[in-house]
């Protein structure tokens, strides 16, 4: 029974800070939305655990645990591959950048060659 009201509790507070991240703008929409489903399953889930053994059952897994041990490794691996995809995007991004600035430092150099551009300058 205490299991059952620390999972629950564990998944209002999760539904509490990510709406609490959106109201501060300090998660976008495209990650919150994750996350909310996340704390949506967990609720149930945590009030009615026959439910996950049920599920477990039909699909021929030992336990509900197990199945939320497998589930929750399969998510943390779908997040960490697209964290490293948006990584690799944004390095690609931040290297078009410097790229550009540094044409654009070349062209004003050739253009106004006796001025003093303050590159050195923090």
């Amino acid at each position: 029974m205490k299991l059952t009201i620390v999972t629950g509790l564990t998944g209002i507070a999760v539904l509490a800070f990510v709406l609490e991240l959106l109201r501060r703008r300090k998660l976008q929409e495209k990650y919150a939305v994750l996350w909310l489903l996340v704390a949506v399953v967990i609720v149930p889930l945590a009030f009615f655990p026959r439910l996950l053994d049920t599920a477990a059952e039909q699909l021929g897994i030992a336990s509900g645990v197990s199945l939320v041990l497998f589930l929750a490794i399969v998510f943390l691996l779908l997040v960490c591959m697209h964290l490293s995809w948006e990584v690799s995007r944004l390095e690609e991004e931040g290297r078009t950048l410097a790229e550009e600035t540094a044409l654009i430092r070349t062209e004003i150099r050739r253009i106004l060659p006796n001025v003093d551009h303050g590159e050195d300058t923090p």
